[in-house]
């Protein structure tokens, strides 16, 4: 929080006759960079909080997609934009911290050139399957992986998505071997996932739950340490492998440099947005966990889940890409 200090009733005067910055914005539109194809779980969260925010803040809220290298190239963006206020970035864990554990080149730090403003949301993978691939639990795919090693194709968002590191942790923990094709975003692996062209994905409930429904691809567990209200009677991985859990975040932070009190005033209406009962409805039925902090605690979890990250990709043996 930022705490202005008053040195002498003078300074008090001025202060309180000139409104901070903060209460003066926004006065142009606001774009919440997005680093995945439309359609995909960050994708549409950021189009679920759009609205309310610009009816929040008074100014017009936009989604814009930059897609590519894993959230890279969006991340990049926002970290380089003018710490106005103006330019923020929607991400998942992957675009906050956790692709340094992935990539030797990255043109920001995610830890060093964000301004953080609220962790929002936690999200556990659905594992789902092409119709065609012959396991209807957990239990049936780790032998067919097993019989089959390194033929079984699952797709991901990127390397160091949610999605690459829960299908590492799995084959690291049931010990099977399979094939990652990486993608652009979470929906175009869906498409090629209900096209047969891979064989699995362990991909964000948001995304996964609409083909689960339509029965277009077949749900076999939850990454979470939980299962989720929206899809009551799936197990999780968990049950079948002791030990296994796996979930992800969604925040949103801007350039760092950004004026504590403009962060605050950003907090704030995130914050309220997310309590907000239609859109916490469908946060929930998206199979999503509703979250909310302060900026430091965002900050926080950003740190921790970075270096998380790390030990994983280094106990995996996962070489980082240039």
């Amino acid at each position: 929080m930022f705490i202005r200090i008053v040195v002498c009733s003078a300074l008090g005067f001025i202060f309180a006759a000139r409104p901070s910055w903060s209460q003066s914005y926004p006065t142009k539109p606001i774009r919440l960079i997005v680093g995945y194809a439309p359609g995909g779980s960050v994708d549409t969260t950021a189009r679920i909080f759009a609205p309310k925010l610009s009816a929040e803040l008074g100014q017009q809220v936009i989604v814009e997609n930059r897609a590519g290298a894993a959230s890279n190239i969006a991340g990049e963006y926002v970290a380089k934009a003018a710490p106005d206020g103006y330019t923020l970035f929607w991400s998942s864990g992957t675009g906050l911290g956790t692709n340094m554990a992935f990539y030797q080149k990255i043109a920001y730090n995610a830890l060093k050139d964000f301004a953080p403003i609220a962790l929002l949301m936690y999200q556990a993978n659905g594992l789902v399957v092409n119709p065609s691939v012959p396991a209807k639990t957990t239990k049936e795919l780790i032998a067919l992986a097993k019989a089959r090693p390194g033929e079984l194709n699952y797709g991901t968002a990127g390397s160091g998505t949610s999605q690459h590191m829960t299908a590492e942790l799995f084959s690291r923990m049931t010990g099977v071997r399979m094939t990652g094709v990486a993608y652009k975003g979470g929906a175009p692996a869906l498409v090629d996932l209900v096209g047969g062209h891979v064989d699995l994905v362990f991909s964000p409930l948001p995304e996964v739950i609409p083909y689960v429904q339509a029965k277009r691809l077949r749900a076999i567990a939850v990454s979470g340490a939980k299962r989720t209200p929206a899809l009551p009677d799936v197990p999780t991985v968990g049950e079948t492998v002791p030990g296994f859990a796996f979930e992800g975040f969604l925040g949103v932070v801007g350039p760092a440099g950004m004026s504590p009190d403009l962060v605050a005033r950003l907090n704030t209406v995130a914050n309220k947005t997310l309590q907000d009962p239609e859109v916490k409805k469908k946060l929930l039925d998206l199979g999503l966990g509703i979250a909310g902090s302060t900026p430091d605690e965002l900050a926080k979890h950003m740190r921790e889940q970075t270096a998380l990250m790390i030990r994983i990709a280094k106990d995996a043996n996962i070489k980082p890409l240039d």
